[in-house]
């Protein structure tokens, strides 16, 4: 019997166990980790059915940073999985990286992003947007090096191996249109975009077409010619 800690069993589980587990997944995330005592949680007012959970990876901005740009990444933790509170608690650190072996590699690692944009459509914010998420690590938009500087981050519950989902799409637009309408973002791009070679999120099965409304109805754009 495999154990990873949260809602991962590989063994046939009674008829309660299983309900139980259908109904924690069905909580928001944020409601998940308040039931466990993980971390602590407040609502968002200025998006519906968004919440917070505060992450202590991120710091202030270059003075004078214009805020232009959203970079979309996409996650998952386990690999694969996409369900837990892993994300959470990596983006919180307090990820235990001996507890699965898909966390190899993780163990001190401080990072985070913005926003945390789950299968379900479920929503969390781990940082303001007004200040730096750690999300882009080394990277490039355009002539500008250090993508965090100036960027918002949103990551994708998801993975290079299959759809995301309609749910996730929709969320997504909604998202995008408050964040445009609230600062002046001019481009949007993938991490593969600003760190080729190194980064391949959202990956090929992001359907950038789905977000094009959005974009033109803001004069963003993806400044990359067809990149995938």
């Amino acid at each position: 019997v495999k154990d990873y800690g949260f809602m991962f069993r590989e063994e046939p589980a009674p008829w309660k166990e299983r309900a139980e587990r259908v109904s924690a997944l069905a909580m928001d995330v944020t409601e998940v980790l308040t039931k466990f005592g993980y971390a602590p949680t407040r609502p968002a007012p200025w998006l519906p059915g968004m919440r917070i959970i505060d992450s202590p990876n991120f710091d202030e901005r270059p003075p004078g940073t214009v805020i232009d740009t959203v970079i979309l990444h996409y996650i998952s933790l386990p690999p694969e999985h996409f369900s837990g509170d892993a994300v959470a608690r990596l983006f919180t650190n307090s990820l235990d990286a001996s507890a699965h072996p898909g966390f190899a590699g993780l163990e001190g690692l401080r990072v985070s992003s913005h926003f945390f944009l789950r299968r379900h459509g479920g929503l969390v914010q781990f940082v303001p947007p007004e200040k730096r998420a750690w999300h882009a690590g080394v990277s490039r938009l355009l002539d500008r090096e250090r993508c965090n500087d100036f960027s918002i981050g949103i990551e994708l519950e998801g993975s290079s191996h299959r759809p995301f989902t309609d749910t996730q799409y929709r969320r997504l637009q909604q998202l995008l249109a408050r964040l445009f309408a609230a600062w002046p973002i001019r481009y949007i791009a993938g991490h593969s975009d600003v760190a080729p070679g190194r980064k391949e999120d959202p990956g090929p099965y992001f359907e950038w077409p789905r977000l094009q409304s959005v974009l033109d109805a803001h004069g963003v754009v993806r400044p990359f010619g067809d990149a995938p």
